[in-house]
């Protein structure tokens, strides 16, 4: 599951569990919300934690590179 797929359950969770006031035969509307809400916010919190452990974006760019510096010795030579 990644970031946007587990906002977007969050998003919908909250909406099931604060704003419908409809009630459904056979299936408690708030109980999916907040088990949709639960759900996405540790989807997001686990994307978060392996995003991070993986290094993510711009691990591997210029900053990270090796240079190597050549010393000529002390200048003014012989």
């Amino acid at each position: 599951m990644g970031l946007g797929v587990g906002i977007f359950l969050a998003a919908v969770g909250a909406v099931l569990a604060f704003a419908v006031t409809k009630d459904v035969n056979g299936v408690n509307i708030h109980t999916v919300g907040w088990i949709l809400l639960i759900v996405g916010i540790l989807g997001v919190a686990l994307s978060m934690i392996f995003w991070s452990s993986w290094a993510g974006p711009g691990y591997f760019t210029s900053s990270r590179r090796r240079t190597t510096t050549i010393d000529e010795g002390p200048p003014g030579g012989p």
